[in-house]
């Protein structure tokens, strides 16, 4: 019988946090530099959020990397939407 402990499941890699971190502050990082509105409405931001937590507690970096793609993505449209509208 496999040996589970209490940070993961059995056949999943071990989580890097720093990885993580580093990748999510340049997330972060390039919505503040580029498009700071999108910021003021972090709502839109959370299903993408919900889906690299998610991501992340089954150890899967490539679904952690596609929610941060889409995080970068819906918080570009929604600076947009905000520019649109303030022009």
């Amino acid at each position: 019988m496999a040996s589970r402990d209490k940070t993961r499941a059995v056949g999943v890699e071990p989580w890097y946090t720093e990885w993580a971190t580093e990748w999510a502050a340049e997330a972060l990082r390039y919505l503040g530099c580029n498009y700071p509105e999108s910021l003021e409405n972090l709502r839109v931001l959370d299903e993408h959020e919900e889906a690299a937590h998610e991501a992340s507690l089954l150890g899967d970096r490539e679904g952690y990397l596609e929610a941060l793609r889409g995080y970068m993505s819906v918080g570009r449209e929604e600076a947009l939407r905000i520019r649109r509208g303030a022009a």
